[in-house]
């Protein structure tokens, strides 16, 4: 097995085939795991088989997240539901088996809240997404207190970024001024992020 391996969970097995596919060769090892994070059954399911073939979790990134465009006074319930059950609870899930994991083993890891520019500041025209990373602020803020109280020494970290490149951005948005004006930063540059956060040391200050 090589000395680093990282499995991914998406939905859409072909996308992280792909991904593995471009990855084949390089340092490590990526292990494609189709997973709905909507769904609890599916994340217990994909956390299983990662203790089970690739040993104890020691960091997690929790990167899934949907938006759906509208405003309050009109949207759906269903909308809502949606937005809340990946953004938020599609979080909490993994966040909760990743610690229990880490504790289990005694690893001092780390969980990483791809969070958003909106997590601390709302916006028009984004219906409830603002409000469900506003979440994401909060539960990250929320395990950190829970984490020092008990001392521990597993690290979270939220990083805010504004426009990325993904499908999460309508088309209208992708233009050559934005870019230009540096409005709009791609997927890598969210990647040395998370790989910078993962470099820092630990830090044993516990405050209640």
């Amino acid at each position: 097995m090589p000395k680093f391996w990282v499995a991914g969970l998406a939905r859409r097995k072909d996308r992280l085939d792909d991904l593995a596919n471009k990855l084949a060769g390089k340092k490590g090892k990526f292990y494609p795991v189709t997973t709905d994070v909507s769904k609890e059954e599916d994340i217990l399911r994909a956390f299983a088989w990662v203790k089970e073939n690739l040993g104890p979790v020691h960091i997690l990134v929790n990167n899934a997240g949907i938006c759906k465009r509208g405003n309050l006074q009109d949207d759906h319930i269903e909308d809502w539901e949606s937005v809340f059950k990946i953004n938020v609870l599609g979080l909490c899930i993994p966040t909760r088996e990743a610690i229990k994991d880490m504790k289990a083993n005694n690893i001092d890891g780390h969980i990483i809240h791809i969070n958003s520019i909106v997590g601390h500041q709302a916006c028009r025209g984004a219906s409830v997404y603002p409000a469900s990373k506003f979440a994401v602020t909060a539960l990250a803020e929320t395990l950190r207190l829970e984490l020092n109280s008990l001392k521990s020494k597993i690290k979270i970290t939220s990083i805010s970024p504004g426009l990325v490149d993904t499908e999460i951005v309508p088309p209208h948005m992708k233009t050559e001024n934005v870019y230009k004006e540096e409005k709009i930063v791609g997927p890598a540059e969210i990647a040395d992020g998370v790989v910078y956060a993962l470099s820092t040391p630990l830090m044993y200050r516990f405050k209640s």
